[in-house]
């Protein structure tokens, strides 16, 4: 099992900053990808940013050059900065952790999400 836990969420004018973080605890050792997802009211849930245990990165193209993911190890969090903020951008923003682990000979993969954060950003 692992536990996410999501902060850094809150009201920022457009143009401005926020960086979020994503602590996990539990068995973090199992973990083989973070990834940062967004919900905005009315719409699907969107992969927004992820992350593997090898720090190769991936960004949705309507964020490139604005976010940056990135892996503190020593203290098992994972932060999205966000810059240049837009309107757009505006959601609750979800951590997911991919684990995978044998069951015996079968590699077993499982999701964890995080309770979300608030971002809003202000026209």
């Amino acid at each position: 099992q692992v536990q996410l836990v999501e902060s850094g969420g809150g009201l920022v004018q457009t143009g401005g900053s926020l960086s979020l973080s994503c602590a996990a605890t539990g068995r973090i050792s199992s973990i083989d990808s973070t990834a940062w997802y967004r919900q905005a009211p009315g719409k699907q849930r969107e992969l927004v940013a992820s992350i593997s245990s090898g720090d190769v990165a991936y960004y949705v193209d309507t964020v490139k050059g604005r976010f940056t993911i990135s892996r503190d190890n020593a203290k098992n969090t994972v932060v999205l900065q966000m810059d240049s903020l837009e309107h757009e951008d505006t959601a609750v923003y979800y951590c997911k952790a991919t684990t995978t682990a044998y069951s015996g000979y079968r590699l077993v993969t499982n999701d964890y999400w995080g309770q979300g954060t608030q971002v809003t950003v202000s026209s």
